[in-house]
């Protein structure tokens, strides 16, 4: 094939998935917010919010993982058009989610004492338990919007979840402004003001999402609930199925991020805080390669509906070069701004000088990130979790983790340290999800050609 043969897609591409980025950046935008706003009450509270939320980012990679299951099941039902099973689909897909967003609530409210546990300064701990007891609420309309969210991307309409999560962070930000520093009436909660706006925005963006797509005729038959409609366990289990193991891929993931949050607390509040700061200004990069993966998983969705193998394979390898090229620039522009870029967050200048060096390695694995995303996307459009799920593993736990875990000590190399093991985990991953991609894609084309010439479908 030549190169004009991906690159043709690259519009379609985009058209998909630059909502999805939006919407992801809106998510990544109130930890932002948050980060901006809290930097200014000084460092620990900062080193708070990180330690916080690394206890809701699991629960959150769960949550948001196991929602992932419904797209490309509506998608291959979209693909297929058969309207009546990605209803189905979508029904038992919201009800689960939003029992998985309570199940997250109470898990989280449970694990808080572990924060005691974990090495860290006394005085962010206590920053961060009344911090941690509100975000943990936001679980549950999180998980209920994901449900919305995941079934309108299978339907390629993407844009509707970026509206709500883009207005959701406007009304973020006022009511941070208003309860962290107590503005008019309203009195100053500090850190606690931040997480009552988290869960605010999250109440609304619900309430958005839902309020929108019923009223829309591409929805429309799939917003009925019929009487006769029965619960069906196998359709539940369909979901678990893809679900549970999509959520194991996430965890794994955002969990070696959070272990580096541990393993940077314990070299002190100012590398903390320096390593809350790389990780937030690399999660916004990482947001636009999530865009990219949904457009895969849609994309691929589809192709399996139509059982169109060879279409699948260029619409995928157009994707992979899309996020290859816009990952090389995200990585260009860390090294050029190093210097810059953590001055908008706080303005201590050993903690601006350490984030400086953390994003000359988040630079370096900008491409591996991007590439180990979007594959593990097209993966999922193929409805293949399991092995994708082992190769996660393998790569975060069994190479980065400890690789980040011995150079990442004081005597070592410090936070530069634990940043290489992320480096060595992403890059793994995505050599290996790569090489299972070629393989399954290629066994499809094969199996469809046998299928041919035997005379069957």
């Amino acid at each position: 094939m030549q190169l004009t043969d991906y690159t043709r897609e690259f519009h379609k591409n985009l058209k998909i998935a630059y909502p999805v980025m939006l919407g992801q950046l809106g998510h990544v935008m109130v930890g932002l917010v948050d980060n901006l706003m809290i930097g200014q009450l000084g460092a620990a509270p900062l080193a708070a919010v990180s330690l916080g939320n690394a206890l809701v980012f699991i629960a959150m990679s769960l949550g948001i993982g196991f929602s992932f299951a419904i797209t490309p099941l509506i998608a291959e039902a979209d693909g297929a058009d058969d309207i009546e099973g990605g209803r189905s689909f979508f029904h038992h897909g919201l009800i689960l989610s939003t029992l998985n967003g309570i199940f997250l609530f109470i898990i989280l409210l449970i694990a808080k004492p572990l924060l005691y546990y974990l090495d860290q300064p006394e005085e962010v701990v206590e920053l961060a338990v009344p911090y941690l007891n509100i975000v943990a609420l936001s679980m549950v309309p999180l998980m209920a919007f994901q449900a919305f969210k995941q079934f309108a991307d299978g339907l390629s309409q993407t844009r509707y979840a970026m509206y709500a999560t883009l207005l959701a962070n406007l009304v973020n930000v006022l009511f941070n402004y208003l309860l962290i520093y107590g503005v008019w009436i309203f009195p100053r909660l500090e850190l606690e003001g931040a997480a009552w706006g988290t869960l605010i925005s999250r109440f609304f963006m619900l309430w958005f999402i839902w309020e929108i797509l019923r009223r829309k005729d591409k929805f429309s038959e799939y917003f009925k609930w019929s009487k006769k409609e029965m619960l069906k366990l196998d359709i539940f289990k369909k979901i678990l199925s893809l679900g549970f193991p999509t959520a194991l891929q996430m965890l794994f993931e955002v969990a070696i991020f959070t272990g580096t949050i541990i393993l940077a607390g314990n070299l002190g509040t100012n590398p903390q805080a320096a390593n809350q700061i790389a990780l937030n200004l690399a999660s916004m990069t990482f947001m636009i390669a999530v865009g990219l993966g949904v457009t895969a998983t849609i994309r691929e969705g589809n192709q399996v509906g139509l059982k169109h193998y060879k279409e699948l394979r260029r619409v995928a390898f157009s994707i992979f070069l899309l996020v290859f090229l816009i990952e090389a620039i995200f990585a260009v522009l860390f090294i050029l701004l190093k210097d810059i870029l953590p001055t908008f967050y706080i303005d201590n200048l050993e903690v601006i000088g350490l984030a400086a060096q953390l994003l000359i390695v988040a630079a370096l694995f900008q491409l591996s990130d991007g590439m180990q995303v979007v594959i593990l996307g097209a993966l999922r459009g193929l409805q293949d979790v399991k092995m994708p799920t082992l190769i996660c593993f393998i790569s975060y736990w069994v190479i980065g983790f400890p690789v980040s875990f011995y150079f990442g000590r004081q005597e070592q190399l410090g936070s530069m340290g634990i940043w290489l093991g992320l480096m060595a985990g992403l890059t793994s991953s995505a050599l290996l999800l790569y090489f299972r991609f070629n393989y399954l894609s290629k066994k499809l084309i094969r199996s469809k050609q046998q299928k041919l010439e035997y005379g069957t479908t």
